[in-house]
């Protein structure tokens, strides 16, 4: 019986040793992470991680794996308590809001092109033959809806006070209306719809994907700043692991750029990369 015990003690041992080299897997001899565990909300972030990101970290010897959540709270937990390395789906304002909202310390690594706002038309070709008095569905929700006024102000539709913050404007803000542009505030999610109904309709880039639009349609596309575009955000503690560097340099490769410009067209590119 005592032979029988050591014998299974013994068993015991190797089989949890080897799992712990399975785990152990992830990292090299150096400790370095082999496998990097990306996350992105589903859609166009998801598809840059598998379609730019993702190979082009392959090629440095990674294993990578992509996990798609469907809303933007689960990301970043999941990256705070360890299941990710690394995610790919928010903004400057948003990542750092939610990290001291719930006590994450979580870091941007490098700026990634976006899906830009777009002012679309099914009645208007182009921006100069918007006529007086035209309807205008805008977001409802205070940061696309600045965005919006933004993009209106570029292309000269309207005028925001200027003691105002563009960042922060909203519809009580606007100086000058030139056109008497009438605005209909709606959902963002609802945007795309009612491209067919109001003679102009301002689409966040994400919903406008979703909807199947091509951005290259918008009479108009926002140059966003860059607090606007997506990023990806590691745990800070991992900022200077190598895994954290490869990832932004592979970002910053001409490899990158070019899978962007013909992958993603329309997508804005941040400073960095003009």
């Amino acid at each position: 019986m005592k032979k029988l015990m050591t014998l299974f003690a013994l068993l015991s041992i190797a089989f949890l040793a080897a799992c712990g080299g399975e785990d152990a897997g992830a990292e090299n001899a150096d400790g370095e992470k082999e496998t990097i565990r990306f996350g992105a909300t589903s859609g166009p972030y998801s598809d840059m991680v598998t379609k730019a990101i993702a190979p082009l970290l392959e090629e440095k010897g990674y294993e990578v794996t992509n996990k798609e959540f469907t809303d933007y709270v689960q990301p970043n937990k999941a990256l705070a308590n360890g299941d990710l390395d690394a995610n790919l789906f928010q903004h400057k304002i948003y990542l750092d809001s939610f990290a001291e909202e719930n006590n994450l310390d979580l870091s941007e690594v490098i700026i990634v092109p976006t899906a830009p706002m777009g002012i679309y038309s099914n009645v208007y070709e182009d921006i100069e033959s918007i006529e007086e008095g035209s309807t205008m569905a805008v977001p409802n929700d205070p940061t696309n809806l600045a965005r919006t006024l933004i993009v209106l102000e570029d292309e000269g539709l309207v005028k925001i006070a200027e003691d105002e913050d563009p960042l922060r404007a909203s519809l009580k803000d606007i100086e000058e209306n030139p056109q008497s542009l009438e605005f209909v505030e709606v959902e963002a999610g609802q945007l795309p719809r009612l491209v067919e109904s109001e003679d102009l309709s301002a689409v966040p880039g994400n919903y406008a994907l979703a909807a199947d639009m091509d951005l290259l349609d918008a009479l108009a596309l926002e140059d966003m700043p860059d607090d606007y575009r997506n990023r990806v955000a590691v745990n800070t503690e991992d900022l200077d692991a190598q895994f954290v560097k490869d990832i932004k340099e592979v970002i910053e490769s001409d490899e990158f750029e070019q899978i962007i410009d013909e992958e993603f067209k329309g997508f804005g590119k941040p400073q960095w990369m003009k």
